[in-house]
């Protein structure tokens, strides 16, 4: 992914989304700081979405990243569109649910980025296909879980938060 200007930018647009989403999650919404923070990770994360597909060109074949890569985008637009046109009525619980699960799934795509590597730092070669969508599939169960959890746990908090906003 170094080897490349398009994969430097890709990296440090993901590490800018993962500290502003990160941000966005657990500062108070509404405020200023909210929306600069939602802008910056969004703007970021269409950085490395953009990137992402560039990279798949530069490697060649079209993978299950970037399968999750066309997921992110349409979950990222979701979130982002019905802020931006404040269309439809109750497009701050939209902007919400979808806005959370954008930056969950990018949790989910620096774990299996992350857990992928383990295969290349340890020279294993046999069955690295498989080795290779195991950690995949652990990283998106395990990292979606745990965020499936915290969501349940605290949605109607939010959803209050969003309805008070409203007001």
């Amino acid at each position: 992914m170094f080897l490349s200007t398009i994969g430097i930018i890709h990296f440090t647009s993901s590490i800018i989304s993962l500290i502003s989403g990160t941000m966005v999650l657990v500062k108070s919404k509404g405020t200023k700081t909210h929306r600069q923070l939602g802008y910056l990770y969004t703007i970021a994360m269409l950085i490395v979405l953009a990137t992402s597909f560039m990279l798949y060109r530069l490697h060649g074949s079209f993978g299950i990243l970037h399968w999750f890569a066309v997921i992110s985008s349409i979950t990222l637009l979701c979130g982002i569109i019905p802020m931006l046109i404040k269309r439809p009525k109750g497009y701050l619980k939209l902007h919400l649910s979808f806005m959370y699960w954008s930056v969950i799934g990018l949790y989910c795509a620096f774990f299996a980025e992350v857990l992928t590597r383990i295969p290349f730092i340890f020279k294993l070669d046999k069955n690295i296909v498989t080795i290779f969508y195991t950690l995949v599939g652990l990283a998106t169960t395990i990292v979606g879980g745990l965020g499936s959890v915290y969501f349940r746990k605290f949605k109607d908090t939010w959803i209050n938060l969003v309805d008070d906003l409203e007001k």
